[in-house]
């Protein structure tokens, strides 16, 4: 308590009893009654003194906060197919179980395999597992409490970022146990198998195979490929210690149009442990025709880069950078023509797409010349300024052309742009708004129209390479971003009418990956129908089985999630219940399971990652060593901490009773002796 509240309190004192003397002594017989009065009044009087002076007290509370011990399991396939999943189920029990463990830590259980979620039931069925998200999902919930992290996994990693190095992120120890022993088998092993995904009809395409053998002896075997019950394929392989392992290219001819499915197979060890691994399946979509897309320029600049790598991203298609006159000589080999800031040596350019009815790409940017595009076509008309400004990107959940999705566009770069009105002289739509200063302008940054039966697209702004950029640093790839580009350019290139229904589907798929298909339905105005009611009819050609499955509503999509599917080739037909429309096609599962190609725990990654944050590393059989060590270890003590709070003498609710009580019984003892 400060000084000067001290001496304002005495002086409280001494005011309130010289004012209690002054009524009831002075000048007054000095009986007990007297006395009495006296010292009820001076109670009164300081408690009131007290409260105008209101000095301050702090006040403490005492609490113990006990460490976090999070939990995370590893609920993925391979977890059961190493056999594993009863040890894990009876170390979870005995921790839970563990009183002296609970006593000193919160415990916090969670699985994990494509996605980190609190522990509710381990299953292990998921059909990937991304140990490095454990690190990214957790390290903000716990990064301001004492959090150390038990990983118990087989350290299979099939999915995501190294976690060796992710774990990096987890600023506290991280302990791993370890599913799984070091007792090495010998084994063959497909490792990986590169191939693409498209292929042209009478081309050959190529296959690259590794193939890694563990052992002590020298053995042979033999590479088989096969497509349906024919060999397509075969080579004498050759391994030994030393040469444990062989790359084998090869290419295969391209001759059916659609999916082939094909088997690699490389014959087994005997008494071989695990011969799922032998064996992976792959598949080629064979199609005659390639859209090929002119870019046509006559400056350098970083967007003409992005733009060719987005679109040659779908092997489909290919890009050539020519010149107008380059383009007017060649105009019949490309199928789309993407016109980057014209000027005037684009006259010639223009024409022969007007001749030929073809689609285009218009991009603007710093160095259009609008007078020049102004004055060659009439569809658009931009406010000439002569000066630039930049606009971010809004996306137009309504645009119905074709499906798009939202790369938060929000958070990407502006784009440079003319600034100034732009005027719209035939029907379009909108696919991204221009956004300025926080506020949605009426005005469209990418647009698209068609007329006359021929599609055209607009993009006002320059620098999309920024964008390319920022897509990869919010989700570390260049997918969705290319993807964007792809399906804009898919809708240019094609001539077809626009249909009430669209649907988004690849045509094959891994068996343990994700597998969504998503669609779109508008009504007769093409405007997106969100109330409509969707359902996919699932039928395999193998068994002719058929499977109804309905779609759920995803923002400005309907998707339906396929993924557990038996492997095989399916017919669909998704259709709208309230109308006629409708979509078949097919698509092929492919048998393959990546959390089936493990034969033991990764244990050298789980230690070393123990060993760099910290931790220590376990087996599951000495789990009790585990418990032990978090015991004993004493940065792990429950901490008692308190809490001062600086609380006002107003807020104590005592000393106004004391007033009430004091002025209540001197005005009862006055009144008993006649006082009153």
């Amino acid at each position: 308590m400060e000084t000067k509240t001290l001496l304002l309190i005495i002086l409280a004192g001494i005011a309130a009893l010289l004012l209690a003397l002054f009524q009831y002594v002075y000048k007054s017989k000095r009986t007990k009654l007297h006395i009495i009065l006296t010292m009820l009044r001076f109670v009164t009087y300081f408690a009131i003194l007290i409260l105008l002076i209101n000095p301050k007290f702090e006040k403490s509370t005492f609490y113990s906060e006990k460490p976090n011990l999070v939990v995370a399991v590893d609920n993925s396939e391979s977890v059961k197919h190493l056999d594993q999943d009863s040890n894990v189920h009876n170390f979870i029990q005995s921790l839970k179980e563990n009183q002296e463990l609970n006593n000193n830590f919160n415990l916090e259980f969670y699985t994990f395999g494509t996605d980190v979620k609190p522990l509710d039931s381990l299953q292990f069925n998921e059909s990937r597992s991304n140990i490095s998200k454990v690190f990214s999902s957790l390290e903000q919930v716990y990064k301001n409490s004492i959090s150390p992290l038990v990983v118990v996994s087989d350290g299979n990693q099939t999915y995501g970022v190294d976690y060796e190095f992710s774990s990096k992120k987890y600023k506290q120890p991280i302990n791993s146990v370890i599913l799984g022993d070091t007792i090495t088998y010998s084994d063959l092993k497909i490792q990986q198998l590169n191939v693409n995904k498209y292929a042209y009809l009478k081309n050959q395409f190529p296959v690259e195979i590794f193939v890694t053998y563990i052992g002590n002896a020298s053995i042979n075997s033999q590479l088989i490929i096969s497509s349906g019950n024919s060999r397509v394929y075969s080579k004498n392989l050759n391994f030994s210690k030393a040469n444990n392992s062989q790359s084998i290219n090869l290419t295969l001819p391209a001759n059916r149009v659609g999916v082939n499915a094909y088997t690699a197979r490389i014959v087994g060890l005997p008494n071989e442990k695990n011969t799922i691994n032998n064996t992976k399946p792959f598949a080629v979509e064979v199609i005659d025709e390639k859209t090929n897309v002119a870019i046509v320029s006559t400056i350098s600049h970083p967007d003409i880069g992005t733009l060719k790598k987005s679109i040659e991203s779908n092997e489909q298609r290919s890009v050539s950078i020519i010149t107008p006159n380059e383009f007017v000589r060649t105009k019949d080999n490309y199928q789309l023509a993407i016109l980057y800031q014209p000027n005037s040596n684009f006259k010639t350019t223009f024409d022969a797409l007007n001749e030929n009815s073809s689609n285009k790409l218009v991009i603007t940017g710093s160095q259009t010349e609008w007078t020049f595009l102004n004055s060659i076509q009439s569809n658009f008309e931009q406010e000439i300024t002569r000066q630039t400004e930049v606009y971010q990107a809004e996306i137009n959940t309504n645009y119905n052309a074709f499906i798009i999705n939202d790369l938060d566009f929000s958070s990407f770069p502006p784009l440079k742009s003319e600034f100034g009105s732009l005027t719209l002289n035939v029907p379009y739509d909108t696919i991204l708004y221009k956004q300025f200063g926080g506020s949605i302008l009426p005005d469209p940054l990418l647009l698209t129209f068609e007329v006359n039966n021929r599609r055209e697209a607009v993009l006002i702004g320059e620098s999309v390479w920024r964008w390319r950029a920022q897509s990869y640093l919010n989700i570390e790839s260049f997918q969705e971003f290319d993807d964007f580009i792809g399906k804009l350019v898919q809708y240019l290139a094609s001539s077809k009418q626009r249909k009430r229904l669209n649907v988004n589907y690849e045509s094959f798929y891994n068996g343990n990956g994700n597998i969504l298909i998503t669609s779109q339905f508008f009504n007769k105005n093409y405007e997106f129908d969100n109330k409509a009611s969707l359902e996919i009819i699932l039928k395999n050609i193998e068994t002719n089985e058929s499977t109804i499955i309905p779609f759920i509503i995803k923002q400005n999509n309907f998707e339906v999630d396929l993924s557990g599917l038996t492997p095989a080739e399916y017919n669909f037909t998704v259709r709208a219940n309230d109308s006629d429309a409708a979509e078949s096609g097919t698509f092929t599962i492919l048998n393959y399971n990546v959390e089936q190609q493990f034969l033991n725990a990764n244990v050298s990654k789980l230690q070393a990652m123990a060993t760099t944050s910290q931790g220590s590393s376990y087996f599951v059989e000495d789990s009790d060593k585990l418990v032990a060590d978090l015991m004993q270890d004493s940065s792990y003590a429950i901490i008692q901490k308190s809490t001062k709070n600086v609380v006002p003498l107003i807020d104590f609710k005592l000393l106004l009773a004391l007033i009430a009580l004091s002025l209540a019984t001197e005005w009862f003892v006055r009144k008993y002796n006649g006082l009153i």
